[in-house]
């Protein structure tokens, strides 16, 4: 799917996308072509590029590939599709997601702080994302724990219930099936009811 452009053609469609009004520029599911990214985007800035980036990313990143982001994304907006290593291995076929996805957000968190939104409009910071799974597969209580309990002053997530099964989903009863709507409210009213957790 797609199309190969050059460094200059992505340049010029991050230029065009900041003249039609655009809040930022998303990069998703950018880590394997970051050394692209990063030399479209210096021709970019260069001719004047100036609105918030954001690294869009399933959150099984390497502290050294965000390191050497620092200074570069305004917004991270990591998943954290698991908090369960096994159920993650299972699923995704991803070995030991959980404390990948931990190191990681705590990365990004120290590099740009928790969220700032300036009129309805994220400018800067960390927004965790958790999809939630059918039969509470990503552990959202577990999650929310680890969110309360891991920034100071607080973290926004934002918690989606758009998960619908499709692929290779099928070969799973537990992820065959959409989500329940009352335990989906339920993980809301979990976040809602927290000091130290704002939802977006």
């Amino acid at each position: 799917m797609g199309q190969e452009i050059s460094f200059d053609e992505l340049a010029a469609i991050m230029i065009k996308l900041q003249s039609d009004g655009c809040h930022n520029i998303n990069f998703v599911s950018p880590t394997h072509q970051i050394l692209a990214i990063l030399k479209a985007l210096k021709i970019a800035i260069h001719n004047g590029l100036n609105i918030p980036l954001v690294y869009n990313s399933g959150g099984y990143d390497s502290v050294e590939t965000l390191q050497m982001l620092n200074g570069i994304f305004d917004i991270y907006m990591p998943d954290f599709k698991y908090y369960d290593n096994q159920k993650a291995q299972k699923y995704s076929g991803i070995k030991n997601y959980v404390d990948h996805a931990k190191t990681s957000v705590f990365e990004m968190y120290k590099q740009v702080g928790d969220l700032k939104i300036e009129n309805g409009i994220a400018s800067r910071g960390l927004l965790i994302r958790q999809l939630i799974l059918p039969k509470n597969i990503s552990d959202s209580g577990k999650f929310m724990d680890f969110a309360e309990k891991s920034f100071d002053g607080g973290v926004h997530i934002n918690i989606m219930d758009q998960y619908r099964p499709c692929f290779r989903a099928r070969k799973f009863s537990k992820l065959n099936i959409d989500i329940n709507p009352t335990k989906f409210q339920k993980i809301i009213n979990r976040a809602v009811n927290s000091n130290f957790i704002s939802l977006v």
